[in-house]
């Protein structure tokens, strides 16, 4: 075959160059070729891109992650029966919380249960390292008063603590000893001679965190006690409260890290305020569950007396109803107190219980 003369040659090529620029060009081969890219919400100085509220992601440790989740409980299980108290019987027993074995205290009154079932409390104690927590011991005075007064008493004892499955996570930088809390409640909800329409929290300390923070989540808890509380918001905490040197027991509990974990990521409460009040109960106390009292002692070195003061102040400003009471010179215990803290914890539990 003859070639064909330049002059008619370069029309061709102009045209072919043409018509493939127009079709590659109309392709999208991105995905073929390159891997597909990922938007980071997060800029480096910690500010959140806003894309609307409809896309926003609820962060694992703020309150509307924890109530979009699913807190299921299930049947308490005794393990042992222990010594009983003057009064009740005591047991060792477990229940579930996301898959882990979770064990617990549970005193029950030795009388016939009322009709409808007795009144309950879940109680939250406060910080101890993990590794020497024992189920049977600290706290026994303070479970003795509730549970010799006719309550029924479940006492959790925290994943990672004492035969307790799975790792200490902390209270501030997981959301993980809340959620044993929530299915606490469930839980005790499944015993047939406890009344589910009459649940009371009490916790002393991280435990008065932890049972803020339950009964913003849930309307299970129909009344909370709360002994010198860490119950500043999360800017509180990060700004003016550091827990007292203890030995550590995981990474993740080691005091600051969630603190610089978060600040690294999000920024500081300064920089960011709006993340930081999507963490904080006390932003959320419109929702609360029910009445609170509250004690707390002036010389308490461990938490400010003004965790206190302050959430007594949100509270009344949110139109909710709460008690506050200050000790001269008491510590973090309320050692020089505790009969009259008892006292009026009891009382409170059975105005709003009974």
């Amino acid at each position: 075959m003859a070639s064909l003369p330049l002059k008619f040659l370069i029309p061709i090529i102009i045209l072919l160059a043409v018509f493939l620029t127009y079709f590659f060009g109309t392709l999208d081969l991105s995905d073929r070729i390159f891997p597909p890219k990922t938007l980071n919400l997060q800029t480096n100085m910690g500010e959140n891109l806003d894309f609307g509220e409809a896309e926003k992601v609820p962060h694992s440790l703020s309150i509307e992650s924890l109530r979009e989740g699913d807190y299921p409980g299930s049947d308490i299980v005794v393990e042992q029966e222990l010594s009983p108290g003057s009064n009740y019987k005591r047991y060792l027993t477990s229940y579930k919380s996301e898959g882990l074995k979770i064990y617990a205290l549970l005193t029950v009154p030795n009388v016939d249960p009322p009709e409808g079932g007795w009144s309950a409390v879940i109680f939250n104690h406060g910080y101890i390292p993990p590794t020497l927590y024992k189920t049977t011991e600290r706290y026994v005075a303070y479970t003795d008063g509730f549970s010799r007064n006719g309550y029924v008493l479940l006492r959790p004892d925290f994943r990672g603590h004492g035969n307790s499955e799975g790792s200490p996570t902390g209270a501030y930088g997981s959301n993980g000893y809340t959620i044993d809390v929530l299915n606490a409640v469930a839980s005790i909800k499944n015993l047939p001679y406890v009344d589910a329409n009459r649940i009371g929290m009490w916790g002393h300390s991280m435990g008065g965190f932890i049972t803020l923070r339950n009964m913003v989540v849930s309307k299970d808890v129909k009344a909370g006690v709360i002994w010198a509380g860490v119950v500043g918001s999360y800017e509180d905490l990060f700004e003016r409260w550091r827990r007292r040197s203890v030995p550590s027991t995981t990474p993740s509990t080691r005091g600051g890290s969630w603190r610089q974990s978060l600040s690294d990521q999000f920024g500081s409460p300064e920089v960011n305020p709006a993340f930081w009040n999507s963490l904080s109960a006390n932003s959320y106390l419109v929702d609360i569950s029910g009445s609170l009292q509250l004690h707390h002692g002036t010389a308490d070195s461990s938490v400010p007396v003004e965790f206190s003061q302050k959430l007594e102040a949100q509270l009344k400003n949110a139109g909710k109803e709460v008690e506050l009471f200050t000790y001269p010179g008491d510590d973090h215990n309320l050692s020089n107190n505790f009969s009259t803290a008892m006292s009026r914890s009891i009382e409170f539990f059975d105005r709003y219980l009974k």
